[in-house]
Parts: C-alpha cells; sequence; structure tokens
C-alpha cells in the first residue's frame, strides 16, 4: 500500500517549510508564502490557488484525497479554469457536445489537472455530492469525466466552476457520437468476419478428413457432430445481419441479396443438420459451405462499409474549417462567443493569421486575405473597408473588424457543405447487371428447386431433397455477386500500385463512359504555387526556364528585393526568395531598415542604404519613379499569357520588371491533346479572372473556358453539363472543388490538394500527375469489360449446371464442388486486369 502524503507543513517558529507547498509540494517562494489555518494548524502554500482548492477540499470533508495520494506524486498548482463558463449553459453550445437536449443530460468533459487514482476519487466523490448530478465517473489514462446530471437542478456551468475549485480545468469534449456508431457498427462486423473465419479455418479440418473417406467409416458421426457445433454458432452470429436483411426485405415485398444469402445458407445447413440427425449413408453434410459463403460475404459487406465511413468525412473536414468560436465587440467590450450565438449585424474581431469567423462587410481595417480553399484564387486579395468577406477564409496581415451578414449554415463555407451534401444524396449508386438480375434471379431460383423437389417426390423423398437442395446451391448467386466486386478489387489494387487510388469501385463503371471532363486550373493544371518565371529591364529580358545565365547586376537587384521580401507574407515574396535562395549568396545579410507593407501597392524599404520600392504599376506611379518605357511594352505581354507582375525601382528610377505566375504542370499539355485526341471535350473551370484563365487554357492547346465562378456555380456548371447529356469527370483540388467533385459523375483529386477535395473525390492521384488521369479512363475500360466477361461465365455456368441439377444427375457433393468452380473462373478473369499496366512505371 503507498503511502500517503505528509500532512502538515507548519513549522514550531512560523518560518516556510522545507517540504513546500501543503497542497500540490512545490517550493514555496520567498516572497509569495501564503498562509491559512487548516483543521487549526497553520499551513503554507505556494500561491492564493492551492490555498483556495486545500481549503474547499477540507470544507467538503475530503481530506482523504491527501491520504490517497502517492507520496512522490506531484500535484502540481490548479490550472486556470476556462473564460466566459456561463456559455456552457446554452443550449445552442450543448447542442455540439450533449446528445440529448432534455432535462437529463449527458456529455464527457476534458479534465486537466488529473494526475494519479487519488485525483479520480476526489473528483468522483466532490461531483457525487452535488445535488443534481446523477453520474460521475473518471478515465484516467483518457483524463475524460463521463457526466450525467439534471439540467433544471444543476447548471453545467457551476460543476465545472466546482471542479476548478478542486483544482482541475474541465471542457466539454466532443464524443464523434455519429463518428462513434460508425465504428461500433464496423467493428461488429468485423467480430462477425473474424468469427467466421475461425469457424471456416477449423471446418477445414473436418471437410479435409470427410473428403478423404472418414465419411465413410465409422467416424462419419462424430465429424458430422463436429461441423454442426462449429456450423451452429457461425451461422446464427455471423449470418444474423443476412437474416435480419432478408426478413426486412420480405417484410417491404423486395427480394434483395441478403434473401439468397439467407436461403442458401439455410437450405444447406438444413439439409447438412438433416443428415446429421437422421444418420442417412446417401447425403453429405456441407456445413464447410455454409461457413465459407458466410465468410467470404462478410468480407466483402465491412470494405463496404469501410468505404461508407470514409464519404461521411468529406464533410467533417468542411465543418472543421468553420471556426467555433468568434471574437464579437459587445458595449466596447471583446467578448469571446460560441459562432451559433453570434447575431447578424454584430462586429467580429479577427486578428492577423485567425481565420474569418463569419461572412461580412469590413468596417475598419485592411488586410491580404488567403481565400485559395474556397475560391481557388492562388493570390492572397487585397480587402479594405466595404469589401466583402467569407468564412474559412485566413487573415493576413491586419486587424480587420467585420460586421456579420451570416453564420454557419448562412455563409459560403455552410451553402459549399450543404451543396456536398444535397450531391451525395441525389448521386444515385451505379447499379451492376448482377444487382438487377438478382431479385428474377432468386425468384427463378425458388421456383426452379420447388418444381425440382415437386417433380422428384413422385419417385423418392431424399431424392427430391437432394436435387432441390442441388439447384439452390449450385444456383447460388455467389458469382453473380463477385462479377463486379472483384473485377473492381483488382483494378482498385493495380491502381492504387500505379497512383491511381479509387475510393468508390463503381465509379470505375462510369469512368468508361465519360465523354466530357472538367479541369480546375489552380493547383490542377498548374502546381498551385507562384514561382519566378521571367526577368525584363532596359538591357533586355531573361526565361527563367532556358539556360542562358543572368548578368550578376541584375542577380544583385534581386538579392536586394529578397532582402526586403523576407519581411513580407505575400506568396509573390515567396516566389522571389526561393529563387534567390536557388543561386547562393546570403540576402539575409544585406541591411535592411524602415520596412513598409502597402496593402494592394507593394513594399517599401531601405536596402543597403538605397531605397527600393517594389509592387504593382500605380504603386510606381504613386511613389514618382521615373518608369522604363520599353517595360510596358513587355508588361502587356506577360499579362495576355496569365502573368502576373512586379515592378522594382531603386532610390526613385525603375530597374526591373519581374514575371510572377503559377506555372502549367509539365505533364498538362500531353494530357489535354491525348483526351482530345480520344474525342473528349474539354473545360476549364476557374475562380480566377477570365483573362487569366483564358490564357492559360490557350498554352495547354485550348478548350473552352469558364472563369471568375463561385464555389456554388461551379457545382451548378456541372449539374447543366449532365442536363444536357454529358457524361463529366471533374478533375480538382481545392475546397471550393469539393461540391463539383460530389456532384460529377466521377470526382478525380489530386494528390496535392486539400483534405476535403480528396475525402469528396471518387479517385484520388497520389503522385499528382496528370498523366494518371489518362491511366485511370483506361483501367475503367478494362474493367467494365470484365465485369460483362465475368457475368457472361456466371450465366454460362447456370445454363450448364441447373439443368443437370434438376435431373438429379448433381449432387450436392457436386454442386457444392461446381459452385466455387464459376466463383474461381470469375476470380482468375478479373485477375487478367494485372497486365493493363505493364510497361508503365509504377512509381
Amino acid at each position: 500500500m503507498l503511502e500517503g502524503r505528509v500532512l502538515s507543513s507548519e513549522t514550531p517558529d512560523g518560518t516556510i517549510p522545507e517540504s513546500g507547498c501543503f497542497h500540490c509540494g512545490l517550493p514555496i517562494p520567498p516572497d509569495d508564502d501564503v498562509v491559512a489555518r487548516i483543521e487549526d494548524e497553520q499551513q503554507h502554500f505556494c500561491c492564493t490557488g492551492c490555498k483556495v482548492v486545500c481549503e474547499a477540499i477540507y470544507e467538503a470533508g475530503l481530506e482523504g484525497f491527501y491520504r490517497r495520494t502517492p507520496e512522490d506524486a506531484s500535484l502540481a498548482p490548479p490550472p486556470e479554469l476556462p473564460k466566459e463558463l456561463a456559455l456552457y449553459d446554452l443550449d445552442e453550445v450543448q447542442e455540439e457536445f450533449v446528445g440529448d437536449l432534455g432535462e437529463l443530460r449527458d456529455i464527457h468533459l476534458l479534465v486537466e489537472g488529473i494526475h494519479c487514482a487519488a485525483c479520480v476519487w476526489l473528483i468522483e466523490h466532490t461531483l457525487r455530492a452535488m445535488p443534481g448530478v446523477a453520474h460521475a465517473s473518471v478515465n484516467l489514462s483518457g483524463k475524460r469525466l463521463h457526466l450525467k446530471w439534471h439540467n433544471q437542478q444543476l447548471k453545467l456551468s457551476r460543476i465545472i466552476e466546482r471542479l476548478g475549485q478542486i483544482g482541475y480545468a474541465a471542457v466539454p469534449y466532443d464524443p464523434e457520437v455519429a463518428e462513434g456508431k460508425l465504428k461500433r457498427q464496423n467493428r461488429n462486423l468485423l467480430y462477425r468476419m473474424a468469427f467466421a473465419g475461425f469457424g471456416m479455418m477449423n471446418l477445414l479440418w473436418i471437410s479435409i478428413a470427410l473428403y478423404s473417406g472418414a465419411d465413410q467409416g465409422e467416424f462419419r458421426g462424430m465429424f458430422h457432430w463436429v461441423g454442426f457445433a462449429l456450423a451452429t454458432p457461425v451461422l446464427l452470429y455471423s449470418g444474423h445481419p443476412f437474416f435480419k436483411g432478408a426478413w426486412a426485405g420480405l417484410k417491404n415485398f423486395h427480394l434483395g441479396m441478403d434473401l439468397p444469402i439467407a436461403i442458401g445458407a439455410s437450405i444447406t445447413y438444413l439439409y447438412s443438420v438433416y443428415v446429421t440427425l437422421s444418420g442417412s449413408q446417401l447425403g453429405d453434410v456441407y456445413y464447410d459451405t455454409v461457413v465459407n459463403f458466410l465468410f467470404v460475404i462478410l468480407v466483402g459487406r465491412y470494405l463496404e462499409a469501410i468505404s461508407k465511413r470514409q464519404a461521411v468525412a468529406s464533410t467533417q473536414r468542411l465543418l472543421d474549417l468553420q471556426p467555433r468560436v468568434a471574437t464579437v465587440l459587445r458595449d466596447d467590450q471583446e467578448e469571446l462567443v460560441p459562432i451559433r450565438a453570434v447575431q447578424r449585424g454584430e462586429l467580429v474581431l479577427v486578428r492577423p493569421g485567425e481565420r474569418i469567423p463569419v461572412d461580412g462587410t469590413i468596417v475598419e481595417g485592411e488586410s491580404a486575405l488567403d481565400e485559395a480553399l474556397l475560391t481557388g484564387e492562388s493570390l492572397p486579395v487585397e480587402k479594405g473597408v466595404g469589401a466583402s468577406v467569407s468564412a474559412g477564409t485566413i487573415n493576413g496581415h491586419g486587424m480587420l473588424k467585420i460586421e456579420v451578414e451570416g453564420a454557419l449554415k448562412d455563409t459560403a463555407l455552410g451553402r459549399i457543405i450543404r451543396l456536398v451534401e444535397e450531391a451525395q444524396a441525389s448521386k444515385a449508386p451505379i447499379q451492376c447487371v448482377a444487382d438487377q438480375i438478382v431479385p428474377w434471379f432468386v425468384a427463378v431460383t425458388l421456383a426452379l428447386g420447388s418444381a425440382t423437389f415437386l417433380w422428384w417426390l413422385q419417385t423418392d423423398f431424399e431424392v427430391a431433397l437432394l436435387a432441390a437442395t442441388s439447384v439452390l446451391i449450385i444456383t447460388c448467386p455467389c458469382a453473380f455477386g463477385l462479377a463486379t466486386p472483384m473485377s473492381i478489387a483488382v483494378a482498385s489494387g493495380l491502381g492504387a500500385k500505379y497512383g491511381i487510388l479509387v475510393k468508390n469501385g463503381e465509379v470505375l463503371e462510369s469512368l468508361s463512359s465519360i465523354n466530357h471532363v472538367v479541369f480546375d486550373k489552380t493547383g490542377t493544371l498548374t502546381e498551385g504555387r507562384m514561382s519566378l518565371v521571367a526577368v525584363h529591364s532596359a538591357a533586355g529580358r531573361w526565361q527563367i526556364s532556358d539556360d542562358e545565365s543572368m548578368p550578376e547586376p541584375l542577380v544583385d537587384l534581386l538579392r536586394q528585393l529578397a532582402a526586403l521580401e523576407r519581411y513580407s507574407e505575400h506568396p509573390t515574396a515567396q516566389a522571389i526568395l526561393s529563387w534567390v535562395e536557388q543561386q547562393g549568396g546570403d540576402y539575409r545579410k544585406i541591411a535592411v531598415n524602415s520596412f513598409k507593407n502597402h496593402p494592394g501597392m507593394g513594399i517599401s524599404g531601405e536596402v543597403a542604404g538605397r531605397e527600393l520600392i517594389a509592387g504593382s504599376a500605380a504603386w510606381m506611379e504613386r511613389s514618382e519613379v521615373t518608369r522604363l518605357s520599353n517595360l510596358d511594352q513587355a508588361e502587356q505581354e506577360l499579362q495576355a499569357q496569365g502573368v502576373g507582375v512586379i515592378h522594382l525601382a531603386l532610390d526613385g528610377k525603375e530597374q526591373l520588371l519581374i514575371g510572377i505566375e503559377d506555372r502549367i504542370r509539365p505533364d498538362a499539355p500531353q494530357l489535354i491533346a491525348d483526351l482530345k485526341a480520344e474525342g473528349m471535350q474539354l473545360t476549364l473551370l476557374s475562380g480566377d479572372r477570365r483573362q487569366t484563365a483564358e490564357a492559360i487554357a490557350e498554352r495547354l492547346g485550348g478548350m473552352e473556358v469558364i472563369a471568375e465562378v463561385l464555389p456554388e456555380q461551379k457545382d451548378q456548371v456541372i449539374a447543366g453539363l449532365q442536363r444536357d447529356g454529358h457524361k463529366v469527370a471533374m478533375v480538382g483540388d481545392g475546397v471550393n472543388d469539393a461540391p463539383a467533385l460530389v456532384r460529377a459523375d466521377v470526382g478525380i483529386a489530386m494528390g496535392s490538394g486539400t483534405d476535403v477535395s480528396i475525402a469528396s473525390a471518387d479517385i484520388v492521384l497520389m503522385s499528382s500527375e496528370l498523366e494518371k488521369v489518362r491511366l485511370a479512363t483506361g483501367l475503367s475500360r478494362r474493367t467494365l469489360r470484365t465485369i460483362r466477361q465475368n457475368i457472361g461465365i456466371s450465366i454460362l455456368y447456370n445454363i450448364i449446371m441447373v439443368p443437370l441439377a434438376m435431373a438429379a444427375v448433381v449432387t450436392p457433393l457436386v454442386a457444392a464442388i461446381s459452385m466455387p468452380i464459376s466463383s474461381l473462373a470469375v476470380i482468375s478473369n478479373a485477375a487478367r486486369i494485372r497486365t493493363l499496366f505493364r510497361g508503365v512505371d509504377s512509381r
């Protein structure tokens, strides 16, 4: 048993004890000794917080906490309580963390300050003593408190405050109820699959013995009973989802895939039970067939469940972009309030680097906003008083006051979330031919089995039962069920090997019929980052991609510019810094004074004792710079190509014109040419300016351009193309592409894109190589052809074997052997897809 903490820090002469603080044991600063009388003894504390906590513990009669605390345990002073505790009493706040906003509420709190089992004891006993607390239990390893309380009798803020009084800071913890439910469902399915796998492995030994001759010997009955003991719990536990689904389908007059699975497993099992109980020498048991069949189907169900969970994640990632709190100005005071409590017309303060929490209008301040996640625009957008801002965008260098016009669902981000959800709901799953046949197939199977039984019943009951069972076993839709998923599984694995991640296998069917490809510009056809591409001066021009070296005086000018730009957060600054660093030379050693950032215009400062100005042409005019006339024509040429420009002046005289652009990916022109050769219609869809987008399209070889579109409009463009009869594939990488990726018949995301775009897409190009788009279309065509071949194999198998089973030529044993043969044929044909990319580099 652990020895408790020493319960006294009193000294005879009143000096500070060497044992430290009475509560936490930490050393007591000489000038900060806090004294209090605890049980008529003077005790010393390191701070007022420890003194208050200790007094609260003793007043509650919970001094046993100190005896239960290990002697070597360090409690530490109490952490700071969360601010604005009253906010946690609002239903608008609690609905994010509480499942049911009734009178009895349930919440998980993340508790700071828990160190040992004594902390668990103290928290639980303190809260259970509070009137209104129905349940309190602490998870020591997770430092979480599971709390149930009567909301009418006790407020949550009072509970958190009480925890603070005994030395613990608690905040609501989101237990992710929805995702937790999905996890539980998937875990349950995994358990059923594992149980079936365990039964299958053990039954294999029984089957080997029976097929090796034991079915004719004295141990025949024993092996049958062992098989019965293994198969029965597997059928009841692992087969439960199929029986439940079959019954639900029958109640709704629908013949689904669960029904033939349930019938096949039940009839085969019941016949095996009949043979086991009757001791008949004519029949054989097929317990292994039952268990193997269930295991294979459960594997497919589990993989399907995992993909469903991934589909839900895209909306959650969009929600994560929405700030949960905002700094609201009320009565000239800053208040941190939950975003749900922010009202239209209020003023919100946004500091540099923070995400904009609402849609609104700037009423004070100016800054550069990073809107790339929403608009796809690679450059930050300079905004000042009167400009509109959107929730989820990132504030740059300035402090902003924003008048709220919309929050949560009423923001542009909220509309994107709603569009993604609507598109997911309206996107009907592709039904393979097997799914369309199965309801009729089941009915025909039952009819043929019944007819076979009635026909042979006139001759012999056991022959009739064997023949009918053979029909049901041999016509089991296993091969039909494997025709599509097996082909897709092989194709998905092959695609992953070559950097094509197929997240929704069915999309391979849809991709084969695509006739229109829509490309996002920024980050898809371009690299998604700014680069220095050209430099013009009075002496000439230099393309960065050329082998010709730039004169050292110009390189030195760019180094001086880099010395100034290193104080700027603008993406163009990063492009210049990156290029200069590649050239060598330490620009950081160059002296810089009086740096100034002029939002929307440029920068200025003193570099190496000389005045340097860089920015737009308007900034040059405003600064009264002497211009170089030959650079005007160069600026027009660059802008016609979609290239941005920066003017550089030194001591009042213009020196350079620098071209900056988001470069086209090297493999983009070839992809466009290949797709055109295949007869695809192509569209460039972008939130950029039309001039920039058209210039990019022209350099790529020409295609239709739709520019200056908002996120909502991208989704509408895709929907419009679909209404016109086009089968559309969308290739993108930004959050603003998410609704369009989901709405399209096939959504393809670049691996360098955002989590949201990747989660919303059907296919992800892992290496961001555009050539993978063409490879994906080839893979889809091969997959669809293989699916059709597999369905043909399944139909041919049934045309041959079903008449033989009805004629009682095929026994259940032969039927059980023949059934997997048809499946093996399907699997072998699907495996041939792996030969598609021979000669292609998989890296």
